[in-house]
């Protein structure tokens, strides 16, 4: 057998064995099981530099699952309420028992998240915001999971100059004046909705999802 036929053989059966693994569907039976209609969202775990990530994020993450249909706990109660009950940091928010968020809320299930990357990231001729977090969908009757996803966007910002050290300050300058989260609420809206509403494994529809008025008869 020619040889070169042979790698071109190798290399289309491993292309295609990747494109199906790219393809596999998401496997929503646990979730199908669950039908959650109320979804509770615990401030973020924080694991970026930038302290107001997880309100910023919360903020923008609430506003993409309750557009999905579900009920969403109002966030800013929900932080104030465990705030006020001994719990003034997001870990241990994160580790409250689930038996206890049933007794005093009683949600159908639980949103965690972790913040993996937040802000400006200075790159030699140009800064980049980033958002990137882990998501976590529990059901609260049993402890499963039911839906896991990962939110990232990115966004450059640089100075288009011939000068290389035009285009270096123009870098920095922009850090410094996007280091106070200008961007990156819109980015953050961005990351969620790309994997909540739009992804290949995107959340399922709520029962309240909103009706365009355009299809009605």
């Amino acid at each position: 057998m020619n040889f070169n036929y042979l790698i071109g053989l190798m290399i289309w059966g491993l292309l295609t064995s990747c494109a199906g693994l790219a393809s596999k569907p998401y496997d929503y039976s646990a979730f199908e099981a669950a039908n959650p209609k109320s979804i509770l969202i615990i401030p973020p775990l924080n694991q970026s530099i930038e302290v107001n990530a997880p309100y910023i994020f919360l903020s923008t993450i609430s506003r993409v699952v309750a557009e999905k249909g579900y009920y969403v706990f109002p966030v800013a109660v929900i932080d104030n309420y465990f705030k006020q009950n001994g719990l003034p940091t997001s870990v241990e928010m994160n580790a409250i028992k689930i038996e206890k968020l049933i007794e005093h809320l009683n949600p159908d299930a639980i949103m965690y998240v972790t913040i993996n990357q937040w802000g400006q990231k200075f790159e030699v001729v140009q800064s980049r915001a980033v958002v990137n977090a882990d998501i976590k969908l529990i059901e609260s009757r049993t402890g499963a999971l039911i839906w896991s996803g990962s939110t990232y966007a990115t966004q450059a910002s640089g100075y288009a100059s011939d000068s290389l050290l035009e285009m270096i300050l123009g870098a920095m300058i922009g850090q410094m004046i996007n280091n106070g989260n200008a961007n990156t609420k819109a980015l953050s809206y961005q990351a969620n909705a790309a994997t909540i509403k739009n992804g290949y494994n995107g959340l399922p529809n709520g029962p309240y999802v909103p009706v365009d008025p355009q299809i009605i008869p």
